[in-house]
């Protein structure tokens, strides 16, 4: 099978990093949402199940049918709207469950119609380097920021990754990994982990429909996960190389309306068991997409399927994986995501800033997008693409590009 021949160290570490990073960096958001809505304990193992099974079956299966790195995760700000909206509605698990499925459906209208990739289509390639660039900084400097409270772990893998880029560059984030763990095993750094064996099961929720919830619930899901997650999303695809260029004479790329399409039918189907929202991810697929992960474009899809496989894992056993990974100290998660995207933080910054007449609207793009500013409830990314967009028309509108330009 062509997938094992093209699957390398990096490739697997790679996904396995952008699982460590994108399950413990929100995990407890999630919880939060659950317990907002009522869950039991039960319940909130099957929301890890649903999650869990429907991440990794839409990051799994896509990559290896196109042979592209496609990522999916779950929408983070989503499950903070969900624990903001369900408290202060005092909404229970069946109207949530309700509220999950009627965004699916819009999740879903959004990428059968295609509306949404041709939005896309029409922001400049340095708006999204800078929107994506805005994004994936607050993960670098949060790796660095982890000196403040675990200055020898995170300095020992600043050295070992500049080493490794020099010695192994292809190896130089697994061999990171490798000495952190070392490092916190042997001064026992590692948190209690609660494990529980055994399969997950599954706990069924009969939905219950209401205008309150789909207004207070369903609209602000559908809203963040569009323009905080599945725009960032799409930003990362262009940014990385993987977007359809058929039009141009390039490859076909990933089909992004399909791919939102799909993830909108998956969260539908699994909504009653805990999946409120899936998406196109951003931040971890930047860690599968980027140079560290393979060298050859071609091959980095063997690091989403990776991806993938372990979310599956996870989802099947979901109490035990959740008590493992969440033993990791944070400043080793946030330090390693940040090592780990330095390559891709530096080409998307490369491409935003490389065309003089995008320049101030691209950076400008980026400090809104990395300020975390959150108006109206929808975050910094979407605000970040409509300042960069007001600065272009402003600057730009009417005029006429000089001859040869």
């Amino acid at each position: 099978m062509h997938f094992f021949k093209d699957l390398s160290l990096s490739a697997f570490t790679a996904g396995f990093v952008a699982v460590l990073v994108g399950f413990t960096s929100s995990v407890a958001i999630v919880f939060q949402a659950a317990l907002a809505l009522g869950a039991t304990p039960a319940m909130v193992a099957s929301w890890m199940w649903a999650l869990g099974i429907g991440m990794g079956l839409c990051s799994l299966i896509p990559s290896l049918w196109l042979k592209k790195p496609v990522m999916v995760a779950w929408s983070t700000p989503g499950a903070a709207v969900l624990a903001t909206a369900a408290t202060a509605g005092g909404f229970g698990m069946a109207e949530g469950v309700g509220a999950f499925i009627l965004c699916a459906v819009l999740i879903t209208v959004a990428g059968a119609t295609g509306w949404f990739e041709r939005v896309m289509n029409r922001i400049p390639l340095a708006l999204a380097s800078a929107l994506l660039a805005g994004v994936l900084a607050r993960f670098g400097l949060s790796g660095f920021a982890a000196a403040q409270t675990a200055l020898p772990l995170v300095v020992l893998m600043l050295l070992t990754y500049l080493l490794g880029k020099r010695l192994v560059p292809r190896y130089a984030v697994p061999l990171t990994l490798l000495v952190a763990i070392v490092f916190v095993a042997a001064r026992a750094e590692f948190t209690g982990a609660n494990i529980q064996l055994g399969l997950t099961m599954p706990v069924w929720v009969t939905p219950t429909f209401s205008l309150a919830a789909f207004i207070s619930m369903s609209l602000p899901l559908f809203v963040v996960t569009m323009a905080s997650q599945n725009l960032p999303g799409v930003a990362a695809i262009q940014a990385a190389g993987y977007a359809d260029r058929r039009a141009e004479g390039g490859d076909a790329g990933i089909p992004i309306s399909k791919v939102i399409t799909l993830t909108g039918l998956v969260t539908l189907l699994l909504a009653p068991f805990g999946a409120f929202a899936l998406n196109l991810s951003a931040i971890t697929a930047a860690i599968c997409m980027g140079p560290e992960a393979h060298s050859n474009p071609a091959r980095r899809y063997t690091a989403a399927a990776a991806c993938g496989a372990i979310y599956v894992v996870i989802g099947l056993f979901g109490a035990a994986i959740t008590g493992v990974l969440t033993a990791f100290p944070k400043e080793l998660v946030a330090a390693i995501a940040g090592l780990a995207l330095l390559g891709t933080i530096g080409g998307a910054l490369s491409a935003a800033l490389k065309d003089d007449t995008h320049r101030e609207a691209a950076l400008i793009t980026f400090l809104v997008t990395l300020s975390g500013v959150v108006i109206a409830g929808v975050g910094s990314a979407f605000w970040g693409v409509v300042a960069g967009g007001i600065a272009l028309l402003v600057q730009h509108y009417g005029r006429t590009q000089p001859a040869g330009t």
